[in-house]
């Protein structure tokens, strides 16, 4: 706001990360959707309505399909978020993000936000040239939280449909909906202590489903390849087939860590079950429950955890 009695004050100022997705997409001929619109374009719309209140600074990152991002992008999209606190005059940053993987960046921009300053997550569902396109809205919503003292110390957020979600715990519910987000999270989440910020790029973490009768050799392929921990998404409240169960104490013997979610929509995983795959027996071989985090965002959390240093408990 324009101050009468300091009218050289220095608007306050939110900065806008744009990564590519949906809401940055256009229609090519054949049907396909296209990230193609440039960040200065996709936020000038809701620059013009907070102009005179709040200064909005773009800076146009990438332009890929969520789906397309690795831990490399990850870490390139954490540092320009760090990068825009440097500036005092900030009080908040917005990334816009595809959907598809946009939890999974929420939760590792949470893991190494230590700056009271919000930072949001928002996008679209419908592209930017459909003529109900949903990305102006999600986006005019999201500065305006970004900007709201109200949103600080209290960790990244995605905002997204009228929602105003915690990063842990955030997850894709709906394909098309333009609510797209909802949480497993209790209602007020524990928010662990943020760690130094380490690159993610060189860590490999694999997700295996368990399922029926699953054998072990998903898990020994995986390590073959080199993976550093596992994710297991579970059956159940953490329990996987006898076979695999074997394979994965074995990985634990060697000192893998492992991390078991479950692939019900709902609720935490809890281990309580014995026998060879059962979650109480892998409890008591060292495997993390991942608590109310699914698979996308445990991965991340296990991956922070093998690059810092620190035990996975601390995260989950």
């Amino acid at each position: 706001m324009t101050d009468q009695n300091h009218p050289n004050k220095a608007q306050p100022k939110v900065i806008v990360i744009t990564t590519g997705g949906t809401i940055s997409c256009t229609t090519d001929p054949t049907g396909a959707l296209v990230p193609t619109v440039a960040g200065t374009t996709l936020v000038q719309p809701v620059a013009d309505r907070f102009a005179g209140n709040l200064t909005i600074e773009v800076r146009e990152l990438t332009r890929l399909d969520s789906s397309s991002l690795t831990f490399a992008d990850l870490d390139t999209i954490i540092a320009a978020c760090h990068d825009a606190l440097t500036d005092p005059t900030v009080v908040g940053v917005v990334v816009t993000h595809g959907t598809d993987s946009m939890e999974e960046t929420a939760v590792a921009l949470d893991t190494f936000h230590t700056d009271p300053r919000p930072i949001v997550l928002t996008g679209s569902q419908k592209p930017y040239d459909h003529p109900e396109s949903d990305g102006f809205a999600n986006l005019f919503e999201a500065v305006m939280i970004a900007s709201d003292t109200s949103a600080r110390d209290i960790g990244v957020l995605v905002v997204f449909g009228h929602a105003v979600l915690p990063a842990r715990g955030v997850c894709k519910w709906h394909t098309s909906d333009e609510l797209a987000f909802a949480t497993n999270a209790p209602e007020e989440p524990t928010r662990a202590d943020p760690i130094p910020l380490v690159p993610l790029k060189d860590t490999q973490v694999a997700i295996i489903s368990a399922y029926p009768g699953a054998p072990g050799t998903l898990v020994e392929a995986a390590i073959a390849a080199g993976v550093q921990g596992l994710v297991v998404e579970a059956m159940g409240s953490g329990n996987v087939g006898v076979e695999m169960g074997r394979a994965l104490g074995t990985a634990l013997d060697r000192g893998i860590p492992v991390v078991i979610t479950t692939r019900v929509p709902r609720g935490e995983v809890s281990g309580k079950y014995g026998g060879a795959g059962g979650g109480a027996t892998l409890a008591a071989k060292g495997a993390v429950g991942s608590t109310y985090f699914r698979a996308g965002q445990a991965r991340v959390l296990l991956a922070a955890a093998i690059a810092s240093g620190v035990s996975p408990f601390t995260l989950f």
